[in-house]
């Protein structure tokens, strides 16, 4: 018997199939587990069963028999072969990623449908849901398994008479034990008997909230063998759920975090410069590892990178070809991976150090933000950020409108509520968070640097103390010039930070307005995208960046950064 799941994680360690770094640490990991995993088996019959009754599925398109290729059986296998004690399934979730045309569709249509044939724990009345972010996203999921359901069905008598498909209803039934098939998004409004056993959750990228997730996730509680699948390319919404899900997996597999009930697939480029070499688009593209399928799959995507290029236009194609997440054009003001590449986990005592300290006094009802800039002592510049929250409308409200979950970041101490009763932004509470910090922590202020627009109470009030007070207006003049050397200095990772979720999210956010002189100011795509976190380093970097010649003016004066 041929173990199809371990052959090919075999095939992949060992350098035959070329494979991303992701995908290699999760065949490793396979490999491991077989050796060492204790409370769970792997069974390659087991594996083998579904992956062979997945091959005798007809394609829609073709009304020919599917043939998997390896990854897939690796996929399936993993899902099925491993179990616990008592027969449930080790993988209680799943995340699976790559590029566009990959055969995603036969995975999704696989689990369902045999699940909803075979599936024992439970018996009866399984409720298996075809998931997406919008209702006809999900029908399209859910037709997609009722037309393969009804070729097997002309095939087998068997399944012809159990099988009862009411479009009107979008529902799929299985008369022999009550199990059904339905689309599931954010907007179905009748959840009535809601349980389910098996969810597959389909471009999951273009979700902007946790709402169908958690509404499939809370209705599992009671499932000892469920089964919640993420199966998706990239996308653009680097704030979103599947962004924070892949974020969580590359962990996961770089043994950062510990989850045996969590699979992850994830074939993707291990860098944008290896998308000129055709030789490694296989790891974003597995089915380039069909011999039959490789020829055409590599003239289209020749095809579709070389008019990409010539249009410069790369960001779709980096997304949707070869799976990179990306900012949401080529208009954001920094691309997520060179931020990231900034992070550091190395511990940072901020006590008695130099910083500068930048100011963005939004609107009373929404959020203020404190940016800090800290030079270090190898010529770098390590950044931090806190905000203040006005909770007008209840918070909530307001975590729900910015998609973004305050109430986590006050308990992580990287925001503070207004203490104001109206839910207005307290400028008096921002100051003297803003002393007491400086107190606490012994610093040496070289500068606050704040936009004159709505600034009166707050300088007013930080006159008193003995710190240069540094006007930046947020315009072209002011403002262009740091950010673009804040900007490189991220390319060229001579900024540092520890991930501050205010950063990141500001970061994924913020996008660049152009004059006509090629100057640029932050700006961003609709008003609850919240960039005030960065607004305000960035404000402190205006007189960060000449740290290095704030004691010795000579050597500005003779460097190439001066001029009049």
């Amino acid at each position: 018997m041929i173990d199809f799941t371990t052959d090919y994680a075999r095939k992949v360690y060992k350098g035959d199939i070329m494979a991303s770094f992701l995908v290699k640490k999760q065949c490793e990991r396979h490999l491991r587990d077989l050796k060492e995993l204790k409370g769970y088996t792997f069974y390659p019959e087991k594996a083998n069963k579904v992956i062979k009754f997945i091959e005798m599925l007809p394609d829609i398109k073709t009304g020919e028999s599917i043939t998997l290729a390896g990854f897939q059986k690796f996929i399936i296998g993993s899902l099925y072969g491993w179990v616990d004690e008592v027969g449930n399934r080790r993988f209680s979730k799943a995340y699976i990623s790559m590029a566009r045309k990959q055969g995603k569709s036969i995975l999704i249509s696989g689990i369902n449908i045999y699940e909803f044939l075979f599936g024992k724990n439970p018996k009866l009345g399984r409720q298996i849901y075809c998931t997406a972010n919008a209702k006809e996203q999900a029908k399209i999921v859910w037709n997609m398994v009722r037309v393969q359901l009804e070729q097997v069905a002309k095939r087998s008598p068997f399944i012809k008479s159990i099988l009862k498909i009411t479009e009107s209803k979008n529902e799929i039934l299985n008369t022999k034990d009550g199990s059904v098939i339905k689309p599931l998004s954010k907007d179905t409004s009748n959840l009535d008997g809601f349980e389910p056993y098996v969810g597959t959750l389909d471009e999951f990228h273009e979700a902007r909230d946790t709402k169908t997730i958690e509404v499939l996730e809370s209705g599992m509680v009671q499932q000892a063998n469920a089964l919640t699948v993420i199966i998706s390319t990239a996308g653009f919404h680097l704030n979103g759920p599947m962004y924070k899900e892949y974020q969580y997996v590359k962990k996961l597999l770089s043994c950062a975090e510990h989850n045996e009930n969590y699979f992850a697939y994830v074939a993707e480029m291990d860098s944008i410069e290896e998308i000129a070499n055709e030789s490694k688009w296989i790891k974003a593209n597995p089915l380039l590892e069909v011999e039959e399928l490789r020829e055409l799959l590599v003239k289209n995507l020749r095809k579709k990178y070389s008019e990409a290029v010539q249009k410069d236009d790369l960001v779709g194609t980096l997304v949707k070809n070869f799976n990179i997440w990306q900012s949401a054009g080529e208009d954001s003001y920094l691309k997520a991976t060179d931020w990231e590449a900034c992070k550091t986990d190395a511990p940072f005592t901020v006590d008695g150090r130099e910083v500068y300290i930048g100011l963005d006094l939004s609107r009373l009802d929404d959020l203020t933000a404190i940016g800090f800039v800290y030079p270090t002592d190898n010529q770098k510049q390590f950044v931090d950020a806190h905000v203040f929250v006005g909770t007008k409308g209840g918070i909530e409200a307001k975590s729900e409108r910015d998609k973004i979950d305050y109430e986590a970041l006050v308990k992580t101490d990287y925001a503070t509520l207004t203490n104001s009763e109206s839910g207005i932004i307290n400028y008096k509470q921002v100051v003297e968070w803003l002393v007491g910090y400086i107190e606490e922590h012994q610093l040496d202020v070289k500068g606050i640097l704040y936009d004159p627009w709505n600034s009166q109470a707050v300088i007013t009030s930080l006159e008193e103390y003995d710190w240069p007070l540094i006007e930046v207006a947020q315009n072209f003049r002011n403002i262009s010039e740091p950010l673009k050397q804040f900007r490189l200095d991220v390319f060229e990772k001579n900024v540092l930070h520890n991930g501050n979720p205010n950063l990141s999210i500001a970061v994924n956010n913020a996008v660049v307005r152009y004059d006509n002189n090629s100057n640029i100011i932050l700006d961003k795509k609709v008003n609850r995208n919240k960039i005030d976190a960065i607004v305000a380093v960035t404000t402190a970097y205006s007189q960060a960046m000449f740290h290095e010649f704030d004691n010795n003016i000579e050597d500005y004066i003779l460097s190439e950064d001066f001029g009049f």
